[in-house]
């Protein structure tokens, strides 16, 4: 039997019932306006504030990273030639000597410890403002000496094939860079110097480097600037730090 012209179903009816009474537009069945995602912004939630969650979330992260697993450190002089040049740019290993808390310099899960030739970065120990990077050459309980710029460990000479990295270029000269100790480096403790053994200010001149200032052991150049020829090293990108 035919319908009269003009008469709804019963489920069309019950969809023009559904329309949203303030004339905003139709509503599904669960009453969420036709065409909204169900996966869309939260109500009341402004794009702003989510902008603002993420870019907070990002720099905490960033935070945790650079405080306890990797941080960069730029090479500003020359006490590391030839090993490392001015404009290198380093990763340095965090969490290599343990978890370092910063202030306290406390660690903990420590299962490494420094060793001779580890090129590391630390907190300059008559500046807590300053962060230096040296070549462990001397660990708790050794003896070091040079004389005649040769360097000597428990009564031993350090030769070029254990110290190819190692550098002198200035004539021989009086005083700590030329002519130093003996000393035994204490518990807890390191002796660093640069490889330009020559332009280096370093445990000659100012002692031991406890452990609790280590900050962790450099081991990669990801970038490299050549400020006299105001270009990239891109040779030197990506090595590794030894």
């Amino acid at each position: 039997m035919s319908r009269p012209r003009g008469e709804r179903t019963g489920a069309q009816a019950g969809t023009e019932a559904a329309r949203d009474p303030s004339g905003r537009g139709e509503r599904t069945g669960s009453g969420r306006p036709q065409g909204e995602a169900g996966g869309g912004r939260p109500a009341g939630k402004s794009a702003f504030r989510e902008y603002a969650e993420a870019i907070l979330s990002a720099l905490a992260l960033a935070l945790v990273i650079r405080t306890f697993f990797v941080q960069a450190f730029k090479i500003p002089s020359g006490s590391m030639l030839p090993t490392l040049e001015i404009g290198d740019h380093l990763l340095v290993n965090k969490l290599l000597y343990g978890l370092r808390v910063p202030l306290s310099g406390q660690r903990f899960f420590d299962y490494f410890e420094p060793e001779r030739g580890d090129i590391i970065v630390f907190v300059f120990p008559e500046d807590p403002s300053k962060d230096f990077i040296k070549r462990v050459v001397g660990l708790p309980g050794d003896t070091i000496e040079i004389r005649k710029k040769q360097l000597f460990r428990n009564g031993v000479p350090v030769d070029v094939v254990e110290e190819p990295y190692a550098r002198w270029v200035r004539p021989l000269e009086p005083g700590p860079r030329d002519q130093f100790g003996p000393v035994t480096v204490p518990e807890g403790h390191v002796f660093v110097m640069g490889d330009n053994r020559d332009q280096s200010y370093d445990s000659r001149f100012w002692g031991f480097v406890p452990y609790e200032n280590i900050k962790g052991k450099a081991f990669v150049i990801y970038w490299s600037w050549d400020s006299d020829h105001t270009w990239p090293r891109f040779g030197r990108i990506g090595n590794a730090v030894k």
